[in-house]
């Protein structure tokens, strides 16, 4: 969501796009102005997924860059991904916090479609950021050490506890949806499938055979099937907080081996993966990497599969987060 990667964020070109222009904040507000979907201009393709396309275009009212998002054609007439698209741009829009996005505006074109804007963000997602350590990339390698990829957890953990105190369950974490920019700010996107507070609690389709472990399934209300927490793999009716530490700690696992935690051809194979056989320890995933025996322990307990077992809250994850680094322990 908003997510315009950047090969290298000293780059010159990159500075003097980002740098504002006279052209930008002067000039004459028309009389006869344009509201709506009408005032934005020079769409661009960014990226699309199953179920909706990112469009960089220009607000040509205020002279900025925006993202300009709509669902597929073919997803319109989908209640549950209709409702998706509604609840991420406005559980975004409300949780006003540096580690979202801002939304603009949310409205119909002139065709009826809906749509909603957001603030363009420059970055790298975490999930690009791990495969260019696993390639040894030298510019990654330099740029996203284990003490910076640790405070950058630091940062999405706070987002989340946030989250969690205004009523809302991400319910889809992974390292896809979070995107690091060039100046240390860590964003926590795609809130399309958050559960709210006063949402009825419901059992959970069983996963589909072949559905893709990798991707959200469009028209479902669980998350992606490499990330999910037990309890969203078994389908069970309530869930709580406890999904996204579970989703947290898969993430950690990913910084500290550079591996997935989960693996199958399928999202099934993956649950029954999830359910059926016993977690690996990072240490045991990687034992060519040191791994801090602290950060270690943080993980396996976010990874329990009883949730009575796990971190009680995302603020208690963040709180031993916070107490390893404040020890003043170097990480890498």
């Amino acid at each position: 969501m908003g997510n315009d990667s950047q090969k290298d964020t000293n780059d010159t070109s990159a500075l003097h796009d980002t740098s504002l222009h006279l052209a930008d904040t002067d000039g004459d507000f028309p009389v006869h102005w344009k509201s709506g979907s009408l005032k934005y201009s020079d769409f661009k393709l960014m990226t699309e997924g199953g179920t909706a396309k990112l469009f960089l275009c220009r607000d040509i009212n205020l002279h900025r860059e925006v993202v300009y998002k709509t669902l597929h054609p073919e997803m319109r007439e989908s209640e549950i991904e209709t409702q998706r698209f509604l609840r991420e741009a406005r559980v975004t829009a409300k949780l006003a916090h540096p580690g979202t996005v801002p939304v603009y505006e949310m409205g119909r074109d002139r065709n009826g479609d809906m749509y909603f804007t957001m603030k363009r963000v420059r970055g790298r997602n975490l999930r690009d950021i791990i495969q260019g350590l696993r390639d040894s990339s030298e510019k990654i390698t330099e740029l996203f050490s284990l003490d910076v990829l640790i405070d950058s957890l630091i940062q999405i953990c706070q987002t989340v506890a946030y989250a969690h105190n205004h009523g809302v369950i991400h319910r889809d974490l992974k390292p896809a949806n979070i995107l690091i920019g060039g100046f240390g700010e860590v964003l926590v996107l795609d809130w399309g499938l958050a559960k709210v507070w006063g949402e009825t609690d419901l059992e959970h389709e069983p996963l589909p055979k072949d559905a893709d472990p990798v991707l959200t399934p469009a028209g479902r209300r669980y998350g992606t099937p490499l990330y999910m927490a037990p309890e969203l793999a078994r389908g069970d009716a309530h869930i709580d907080g406890r999904v996204d530490v579970f989703s947290l700690g898969n993430i950690l696992f990913e910084i500290l081996t550079l591996k997935q935690l989960l693996h199958g051809k399928t999202a099934q194979d993956v649950a029954d993966n999830l359910l059926g056989q016993a977690l690996l320890k990072p240490s045991e995933a990687a034992p060519d990497r040191s791994i801090p025996a602290t950060l270690e322990a943080i993980c396996c307990r976010a990874l329990e599969k009883d949730p009575r077992e796990r971190y009680p809250s995302v603020q208690s994850m963040l709180d031993a987060l916070k107490a390893y680094r404040l020890a003043g322990t170097s990480l890498g």
